[in-house]
């Protein structure tokens, strides 16, 4: 990278020389510019081999489409020049819309020196840094949310790699099922805490009496059972990771303790009137949305602002196209292994039945039904009639079917869902379903043959 010029767009000066002190070194020209309408006139006058570039500027509103906008003029005059984002923690979602639109890669400010020289050595070079596989898992065995080629598998992927390395408090969001814990510990792994504690609390179990305890430990003798010293989550997790599961089901009176310990960093162990200061990273989850979260009546607005410092949305698994078939596949295996059989795959109508079901329990879900398929078969082949769906998933359910790549509005293929989700519901019985769907017998059963059901 010696013989590159940079140019580095960004309205903060205190960023340009910050950016200017740490490249010059490194590369052959250092170009620094506040001023976006400026950034066409440079690339016309100077041999660029690389922009820096911000994703906003400052305006009326910060959304991000000016970076987005400058990108695409770079990209339509200078199509060889490698672009780099610059953005802050909540526009991570943009920086990674960025990606699509032609930016080599994106860093997220405030940014670690190393890992600016890096990224930028790896787009001067024309590649992308290293991003973990498409199809992967995060731990041996049957936990593999990440399982996927789906693009919002890919933008989950990206944003975990931007955001891990930081300091950032994450709040994981997502439906039960979709593998929250699995995220938290992956990004754990990919932090510089690392080498330190995972703790892992599940905080909406907790009782009042229990919250302060377990979080913030005890000294001996401060109530009936404190027979020693006892060492909270907090401190047990001292230089590395924290993660509160099911913070949105703590009370006002929890919240407003665990505020205090977030803004003082210490925490005041019962029966001690001695703070310990606390160093840890903060990763926080919940299935209830952002914005039941937000009513202050249930969760206090400066407490999410402390937790959400960048937000994740896991998918639910019915927005995940194909990686239905992967993760099925995955389970089938590990199944038929730990249960001696020998299970070569699905059937056709095995897999019709896989696609187009909706998953209110997600990835859990799915595993489970398949360990029963596993369980229940006598073939080389999982049958459709293998596949069971939980009764008790089916009666919570109440949304859509919001998988784009199975949805549609052709009638036979509705009918064939509601004949489907009437048999399931029911476990096989064929009167009961024929009665919901206000069939005779004889008529479902036509339509079974029809469908191959």
């Amino acid at each position: 990278m010696k013989k590159a010029t940079i140019l580095v767009v960004d309205d903060d000066q205190d960023l340009l020389t910050a950016a200017r002190i740490l490249l010059r070194p490194k590369v052959h020209e250092v170009l620094v510019e506040s001023n976006p309408e400026k950034l066409l006139r440079i690339l016309e006058s100077k041999a660029v081999d690389m922009v820096l570039l911000d994703m906003n500027f400052k305006s009326a509103i910060h959304t991000g489409n000016e970076g987005l906008y400058w990108l695409s003029k770079i990209k339509e005059s200078y199509p060889a020049i490698q672009v780099v984002m610059i953005t802050a923690y909540g526009a991570v979602d943009l920086a990674v819309k960025s990606l699509k639109q032609g930016a080599a890669d994106f860093i997220v400010k405030p940014w670690q020196n190393e890992q600016l020289l890096q990224t930028l050595e790896a787009a001067f070079h024309e590649k992308q840094p290293a991003k973990v596989a498409k199809t992967s898992s995060l731990r041996t065995g049957t936990d593999v949310n990440l399982i996927g080629r789906s693009a919002i598998m890919e933008d989950l992927q990206y944003k975990m790699d931007k955001v891990a390395p930081t300091e950032a408090n994450i709040l994981i969001l997502g439906e039960n099922g979709t593998g929250k814990d699995l995220i938290a510990q992956e990004i754990h792994q990919r932090s510089l805490r690392n080498k330190h504690p995972y703790v892992k609390v599940d905080v909406g179990s907790l009782t009042e009496t229990l919250f302060e305890s377990e979080l913030f430990g005890y000294k001996k003798g401060a109530f009936t059972d404190a027979r020693e010293d006892r060492k909270g989550r907090f401190e047990t997790a001292q230089g590395g990771t924290l993660f509160l599961d099911e913070i949105g089901n703590i009370s006002l009176q929890q919240q407003a303790k665990l505020l205090s310990v977030l803004q003082n960093r210490h925490v005041i162990p019962l029966g001690s009137v001695h703070p310990i200061p606390i160093d840890i990273r903060l990763l926080s989850a919940t299935n209830v949305a952002l914005k039941t979260l937000s009513d202050e009546n249930r969760f206090r607005k400066d407490l999410i602002y402390r937790i959400n410092t960048v937000e994740i949305q896991v998918p639910p698994l019915r927005q995940r196209g194909e990686d239905v078939v992967l993760l099925a596949n995955h389970f089938l295996d590990f199944y038929s292994k730990k249960y001696h059989k020998n299970i070569f795959g699905f059937e056709d109508d095995a897999l019709r039945k896989l696609r187009t079901y909706h998953y209110p329990g997600n990835v859990r879900e799915l595993q489970y039904s398949i360990e029963r398929a596993v369980i229940m078969s006598d073939q080389q082949y999982i049958r459709a009639l293998d596949v069971l769906f939980s009764p008790i998933e089916q009666e919570t359910y109440v949304g859509p079917v919001e998988n784009p790549e199975f949805n549609s509005h052709n009638l036979e293929e509705m009918e064939q869902k509601a004949i489907r989700a009437a048999i399931e519901r029911y476990n096989g019985n064929i009167s009961k379903a024929a009665k919901e769907l206000g069939l005779t017998r004889a008529a479902l059963y036509r339509r079974l043959d029809k469908y191959n059901i």
